[in-house]
């Protein structure tokens, strides 16, 4: 039997909604059902990639936690390298870090300094956009260690958040929008 490819809505409609999590007033989108689904999860790197071809992208760049899910798949799709933009104090080698406020408090990541080649084409994916904190952090990242973002991909953007502002000097895409 041939299995069509999923689409966004296809994708929205497994989203679960999580309320007062992880504090009241947090309105959680919870991925797993996604993932859980082979369909679902494989039809999100698809679409999340589209538009990209193998040797288009020298690398897939993930932010911590679950954007490293989405990226690590959409690289071994793209034939790219990953590199994990973590939260800080948990790479082991030397760093640039940069510092953000979130929806629901302020955190710092980090990248390797020699996680990319000055030039390198990359791909930065995360699972969500809400106020854009985070995304426009690691575009900063990117950009100290000279790499060319290509686009910036979600799973889900919250559009009442305005994340999208942020990011405004990159190609977004989005696949569910709330």
């Amino acid at each position: 039997m041939i299995q069509t490819s999923p689409t966004p809505a296809d994708i929205e409609g497994a989203i679960r909604n999580i309320a007062d999590f992880p504090k009241p007033g947090i309105q959680f989108k919870d991925i797993t059902p996604v993932l859980a689904d082979a369909r679902l999860f494989a039809g999100s790197i698809d679409l999340l990639t589209a538009g990209f071809k193998p040797g288009m992208v020298d690398a897939i760049v993930g932010i911590d936690a679950r954007g490293f899910i989405f990226a690590a798949a959409a690289a071994l799709r793209l034939e790219a390298g990953f590199v994990p933009v973590r939260k800080k104090g948990k790479l082991p080698f030397q760093t640039h870090e940069q510092s953000y406020d979130l929806e629901y408090g302020a955190n710092s990541i980090a990248i390797h300094t020699d996680a990319v080649k000055p030039g390198s084409r990359v791909l930065l994916i995360d699972d969500l956009l809400a106020t854009g904190g985070t995304a426009a952090a690691a575009a900063s990242l990117l950009q100290k260690v000279g790499a060319e973002i290509l686009q910036i991909s979600f799973l889900i953007e919250l559009k009442f958040l305005g994340g999208r502002e942020k990011l405004k000097d990159y190609p977004v895409s989005s696949l569910v929008v709330y």
